[in-house]
């Protein structure tokens, strides 16, 4: 088959973004042309209010060419301690590390364009990265965003990590975070999640801590366990893709989910109603593989994938496989019920754990999210 030539990373984010951005204006530039636009009748911040005409005295106002509060998100995240702060985020690409401390509750993040494509936070670290005092990053630390305050809501945008393997030929840690999610009750509504290897990190700020989120009509793209950690964790229709390597000739190209569920918590990732599509040929990718990280070996991984299309990328004859030998994905916790498309397909019943009409019923949203129903007036 011919396949598509790949298109870099740092390409396709910078084509997300609005003309002015894209053709690498400066600040002042972009600032001028949103004055105009402003001008014109497009407020910079859309439905969302302005600096003058602020929602409510917690509302901040983020802007790369200064018409609003601040011009980075990281500076706005800083100005808003307490809980309960609204982030409101012009347009733009906004090339910075952020972090939201434990501290920083009930935060929402909102693109406001209400189009992600238009709103993109974006780093290049990498788990080898060289840090200036010393040592790497370390997969952690080369997230791009690192979310750990309970209560955060992000709508409408992208969190994105363009560090390529193929810039960087010398480095072996080649995991690159976009965002880590470690609080409680996370939600992402509408938004992108663009990378490579370990593009959205679900996780908990703690082994006991069952951090719960919930993922709703995303979009998350990668290679290499591109959806991993011990959150529990609902995607509800989501899209995921998997991408074309150009640096391996032969399958598997990579994973999809690397789920490191712990052995006490009833509830991992849930995947229902979305679908899997691929740059790749055809059986190049498998669903899953179990991750039991050596800091918790009693860990049970769980992934149940519902009502899901998986796409002709997905190796239907063993679409999992170990990540250890030594812990076997036949021992940990994987499922699916009522799969659709050519990935999906049971050839070889015992590599595809089916769940009958009775187990369904314990696993769907209200099941793992419990009292937190953050679809409710989505």
């Amino acid at each position: 088959m011919t396949l598509p030539a790949p298109v870099s990373r740092r390409s396709f984010v910078a084509a997300s973004v609005g003309a002015a951005l894209a053709l690498g204006l400066s600040s002042q530039a972009q600032a001028q042309a949103q004055a105009q636009a402003h001008a014109r009748g497009r407020a910079p911040f859309g439905r969302y209010g302005s600096p003058s005409a602020r929602l409510n005295e917690r509302t901040l106002y983020v802007h790369p060419g200064g018409l609003g509060d601040h011009t980075t998100v990281q500076a706005a995240v800083n100005a808003a301690t307490g809980s309960g702060f609204t982030l409101v985020i012009a347009p733009g690409t906004y090339r910075e590390p952020v972090s939201v401390s434990v501290a920083r509750t009930e935060m929402t993040w909102i693109g406001a364009s209400d189009e992600a494509r238009d709103v993109v936070v974006v780093y290049d670290n990498a788990a080898g990265t060289p840090k200036p005092g010393g040592g790497t990053y370390g997969t952690t630390g080369s997230a791009t965003t690192l979310v750990q305050g309970d209560g955060f809501t992000a709508r409408d945008l992208t969190f994105a990590n363009d560090w390529l393997r193929a810039d960087h030929p010398g480095i072996s840690g080649t995991q690159a975070v976009a965002i880590k999610v470690q609080g409680d009750r996370s939600a992402f509504l509408r938004c992108r999640f663009l990378g490579h290897q370990d593009t959205l990190y679900a996780d908990s700020t703690a082994l006991g801590t069952f951090a719960r989120q919930y993922y709703r009509d995303c979009y998350v793209e990668g290679d290499v366990d591109f959806v991993f950690g011990r959150a529990t964790a609902v995607y509800e229709n989501c899209h995921f893709r998997t991408l074309i390597r150009d640096d391996l000739t032969g399958a598997p190209y990579g994973f999809v989910f690397a789920p490191s569920t712990a052995g006490a918590n009833p509830h991992g990732y849930l995947v229902t109603g979305g679908r899997i599509s691929s740059e790749a040929p055809d059986a190049y990718y498998k669903l899953a593989r179990p991750w039991v990280p050596s800091s918790d070996t009693t860990a049970r991984p769980m992934l149940t994938v519902r009502g899901t299309r998986l796409g002709a990328g997905i190796d239907a004859v063993a679409p999992y496989t170990n990540m250890s030998s030594g812990f076997p994905w036949q021992d940990q916790r994987f499922a699916e019920y009522r799969n659709t498309g050519p990935g999906a397909v049971v050839s070889v019943p015992e590599n595809r754990p089916q769940l009958t009409s009775a187990e369904a019923r314990s696993h769907t949203r209200e099941a793992y999210l419990g009292d937190w129903t953050p679809w409710k007036g989505c």
